[in-house]
């Protein structure tokens, strides 16, 4: 047998031990659903309870099915006022926004109704946008890029709906916008800041000249900051821009050097989009030693906990063992990285 021919057939065990692997833990979890399922007959569940539950899970599978065949492409979540009209210079924003991604081959994903809603889906265009609509009292219509796109999702809580908005999103962009906006902005600060997600860019755009996002910034640091309740670095968690050229920017520098992260075990896995040089190695291990709960920065390949994501094997690691509450640091770290500077 050749060498060619043995790593053919090495390659197509090893492809399909990770489907049957794969096969073991789907079939694992969704006997963990249904067992659940049986425990609420035990447990005397009120029918209002279960009517909830009921309805969360049919609608998280309908989202999960619309979203996966997208899970590869790129996206940002665009919030805002819906209340916005179309001659508003924020409405001129999000057009703008939504198109500039829209070219750089992301998905554009908003609430799909009116206001910034619409104008990212304006900007972005049919093609390039995915929608999550709330069925309100007062109905919600979905705007007429989206209407009826097979790409577009209703959903009854609010809840499901921002799992969804966080979930499937690889940036997230708030424009002006009244409660659910600020809402939608403090949730993804929260889960970014404790670690409950990934960590992704998250861009307060305003207006040119607006100061809506300065003033709320104000208070986050005079308030937040100033007493104590953040701290200094969880400020690099996020940007204030007025300039749509510096939001797409932020959000596309995020990923020039960064692609994705991971846990296996204690270890923090960064997935990179070039590897990082010796110099750069060193720096790293000097100036963000604070984040680390034990040993140092290292380099590597994938590591063998990572083999049911084939598509980024050949992704240059970072790997270190990450204290787990430096969130803010942690921004700061990815973007040493994409700086490159040492390296």
């Amino acid at each position: 047998m050749s060498r060619a021919e043995s790593n053919r057939k090495t390659s197509a065990g090893h492809d399909t031990h990770r489907r049957l692997d794969a096969a073991r833990h789907t079939a694992d979890l969704i006997e963990r659903i249904k067992e659940s399922a049986d425990k609420l007959a035990a447990d005397n569940t009120t029918r209002g309870d279960l009517k909830i539950l009921a309805r969360a899970l049919r609608e998280l599978r309908y989202a999960f099915k619309v979203f996966t065949p997208y899970r590869s492409a790129r996206k940002v979540t665009v919030f805002g006022s819906a209340r916005t009209a179309a001659d508003n210079p924020c409405y001129q924003q999000a057009v703008e926004l939504g198109r500039a991604m829209a070219r750089e081959g992301w998905l554009v994903v908003t609430g799909a109704a009116s206001g910034i809603m619409e104008a990212g889906h304006v900007g972005a265009g049919r093609e390039n946008s995915m929608g999550l609509n709330i069925l309100l009292p007062f109905e919600q219509e979905a705007n007429s890029i989206i209407a009826g796109d097979q790409k577009l999702v209703h959903m009854k809580y609010f809840f499901t709906r921002k799992l969804m908005f966080v979930k499937e999103s690889h940036a997230i962009c708030l424009l002006p916008g009244g409660f659910g906006t600020l809402d939608e902005g403090m949730e993804v600060l929260t889960l970014v800041q404790t670690g409950k997600r990934d960590m992704v860019p998250i861009v307060f755009l305003d207006e040119p000249g607006g100061d809506y996002w300065a003033e709320y910034d104000r208070f986050i640091r005079r308030k937040l900051l100033g007493q104590g309740m953040i701290s200094p670095d969880d400020l690099s968690l996020y940007k204030l821009t007025d300039s749509v050229d510096d939001a797409v920017a932020e959000i596309l520098g995020f990923f020039r050097v960064y692609h994705s992260m991971r846990y296996v075990h204690e270890n923090l896995v960064f997935r990179l989009n070039r590897p990082v040089g010796p110099a750069l190695l060193d720096r790293l291990n000097t100036e963000f030693a604070d984040i680390l709960a034990h040993g140092r920065f290292t380099t590597g390949g994938p590591l063998p906990e990572e083999r049911d994501e084939p598509d980024l094997a050949t992704k240059p690691r970072l790997i270190f063992e990450f204290n787990r509450h430096a969130q803010g640091r942690l921004r700061q770290l990815i973007d040493c990285l994409n700086e490159g500077i040492g390296d």
